[in-house]
């Protein structure tokens, strides 16, 4: 399935996890003594709880990237490699340093500041951090992610739910260690800011999704779009932005929303009202929608009463002419695509399929524990032939290869999360629970 022209892949790459790159920071600058180090590390530490690694960061935004790439120094080495000598086959290290040189300039400062002090603290090159970072995703995406509320749920409060999806053959060419095996649950405080949790893996912030301590929940899905642009804010920079800063879903709609660069859908929810809405965007496109828009029921696609949900394509026609040739990606003729053109539509529909149907057969039970079980039996595999067999058939491509999975009450700061080991998929691991505001 990783099968796109140059154009495409180069479209894909784009922004997921690109970090900035910028002259004239601290960087070293700050750290040499050991008292500065000292210093540097205060308010941050990494924990074990069983088998989950969990790392608090605190501080400016230099301190917050400092601590996470000296405290996970080894694993932030193994996955820019990863990342690097993975992309060697698609795109050069030169076309992905320039990628974000157009996008530089839409980044804060203090989030320059954090991307500084995560190379610092990990001693890498900043420059190879940057394009290792602007390597994912380049072919086949996944991702799903849905709010709950009302009615749909066990207690009438929101939920909110993830599985962050990527290749599974991501691997360190060094110590052959592969990304996924890198999880980690970040808790991070900005000084400034509101704390937050994030399921990731070592070396990038969020993971595209997460929420703080404010009620606001996110999750991100890559959808390929022509209309796109490098001249804007990364992608997994609005994302910290809305987890630092936004207070309301108001909040979170418009800082996602300024500086748009590529394809891609968001879940964005508010536990203190009760509300979660689907946004997709392109450079030039936005809709925004609840589970009751309209939109949201044109065929093959239906509303689940009180829960809104997206994996990776649009379902706004507008914006959809701007990813596919043909709105419904369903039936035989999606899977003759599928089969006979690198067009993945088919698969990332049957994802959308077979969840809808967990979150259908759960719903009215939904809460933090019954929304994971929901994304872990949809990508099992075992509930539809056809999804278990392309399972097999796709490895390598992220479909249903999920890295971790999450759901959350962002009131209440209930999380329950598994993670992807070496050989074990997040939907087939142990499930965990903590608490933000413990």
């Amino acid at each position: 399935m990783k099968t796109y022209h140059v154009a495409l892949i180069i479209s894909f790459i784009i922004v997921t996890h690109a970090f900035p790159q910028g002259v004239g920071y601290q960087n070293s600058n700050q750290i040499n003594n050991f008292e500065s180090h000292k210093n540097l590390l205060a308010g941050g530490w990494l924990e074990e709880q069983n088998g989950v690694k969990i790392l608090h960061v605190c501080g400016s935004h230099f301190q917050m990237g400092y601590q996470h790439g000296f405290l996970l120094q080894e694993e932030c080495r193994q996955n820019l490699r990863a990342f690097l000598a993975d992309a060697e086959q698609y795109v050069s290290y030169q076309e992905l340093l320039e990628m974000w040189y157009d996008m530089e300039p839409y980044v804060p400062d203090k989030y320059l500041d954090e991307l500084h002090g995560l190379a610092d603290g990990a001693n890498v090159s900043f420059e190879d951090l940057v394009a290792a970072y602007m390597t994912i995703p380049y072919g086949d995406r996944g991702c799903f992610g849905f709010a709950a509320t009302g009615n749909a749920t066990v207690d009438g409060e929101l939920y909110h739910a993830r599985s962050f999806d990527l290749p599974y053959n991501i691997q360190d060419p060094v110590c052959e260690t592969f990304v996924h095996e890198n999880g980690v649950l970040i808790v991070r405080k900005p000084n400034q800011g509101h704390p937050s949790i994030c399921p990731s893996v070592a070396g990038t912030t969020s993971g595209g999704g997460g929420f703080n301590s404010e009620g606001i929940a996110i999750g991100t899905q890559v959808c390929w779009s022509s209309d796109f642009t490098f001249s804007g804010t990364p992608m997994i920079i609005r994302v910290l932005m809305v987890l630092d800063q936004a207070s309301s879903l108001q909040d979170a709609i418009y800082i996602i929303n300024t500086n748009r660069t590529m394809g891609y859908n968001f879940i964005i929810s508010d536990a203190e009202t009760d509300e979660g809405v689907a946004v997709e965007q392109s450079a030039q496109n936005v809709y925004i929608g609840r589970w009751d828009n309209k939109t949201e029921q044109l065929s093959p696609f239906w509303q689940i009463d009180q829960v809104i949900r997206r994996t990776n394509f649009f379902i706004d026609p507008t914006i959809a002419d701007t990813q596919r040739d043909r709105y419904d990606p369903s039936g035989l003729i999606g899977f003759l695509k599928l089969l006979f053109t690198p067009n993945f539509f088919f698969a990332v529909w049957m994802n959308y399929k077979v969840t809808s149907a967990e979150i259908l057969k759960n719903w009215g039970s939904l809460d933090v524990n019954t929304s994971l079980h929901v994304l872990q039996q949809a990508y099992s595999g075992k509930t539809n032939l056809l999804v278990f067999i392309m399972k097999k058939l796709a490895y390598g491509t992220s479909f249903l290869e999920a890295w971790n999975q999450w759901a959350a009450n962002a009131e209440t700061g209930d999380i329950a999360v598994s993670f992807a080991s070496r050989t074990v998929n997040a939907c087939n691991a142990e499930v965990h629970t903590f608490n933000l505001l413990e």
